[in-house]
């Protein structure tokens, strides 16, 4: 039996906390952004995460483990048709949470959690441009070792290349 986290609850019991989670990221899924308390949004990040992960191997078995969370089937096809391709080459980071004014009845410090926009063209091929840097000083520096021994080789006295044929002799 899975044990359930210490401290507080969100505000229910501990058979409410997964439910409470399931219907917001439903919710998140649904509209691509919530406004909610920020211990709410914090709980919701990594199974938001996790969810997202799952749609985008996109199986059987996954699609089969996300329903279990998401039980509304229209937002179990958009995550999987929609929002799971957008992320295909991002390896993680799909929620972004901002901070906003507190709430006025209660004062509570609210936060919004969204889906963060696909990474655009401009920013792929920045990141394509830096893989490719970093390739070319690698390579260059592997192309410089041999060149060092080499010129070391060239540097050494002369006197050497007698003592090698005298032991040879």
């Amino acid at each position: 039996m899975p044990r359930p986290t210490k401290g507080a609850r969100l505000g229910g019991g501990p058979s409410h906390e997964p439910l409470l989670l399931a219907g917001l990221a439903r919710e998140l899924f649904q509209y691509g952004r919530i406004t909610t308390t920020e211990a709410k949004a914090r709980r919701l990040r990594p199974l938001a995460e996790k969810l997202i992960t799952k749609a985008k191997k996109g199986d059987i078995h996954n699609r089969r483990l996300v329903r279990k969370t998401i039980t509304d089937v229209s937002v179990l096809h958009t995550l999987f048709t929609e929002i799971a391709p957008r992320y295909e080459n991002r390896p993680g980071g799909y929620t972004r949470i901002t901070k906003i004014m507190p709430r006025r009845g209660d004062n509570a410090p609210m936060a919004v959690i969204e889906l963060v926009e696909a990474l655009t063209v401009a920013q792929t091929a920045v990141g394509e441009a830096e893989a490719a840097t970093k390739r070319s000083a690698k390579d260059a520096e592997a192309a410089a070792a041999p060149v060092a021994e080499e010129t070391a080789a060239a540097e050494a006295p002369a006197d050497a290349a007698p003592a090698d044929e005298a032991e040879q002799a």
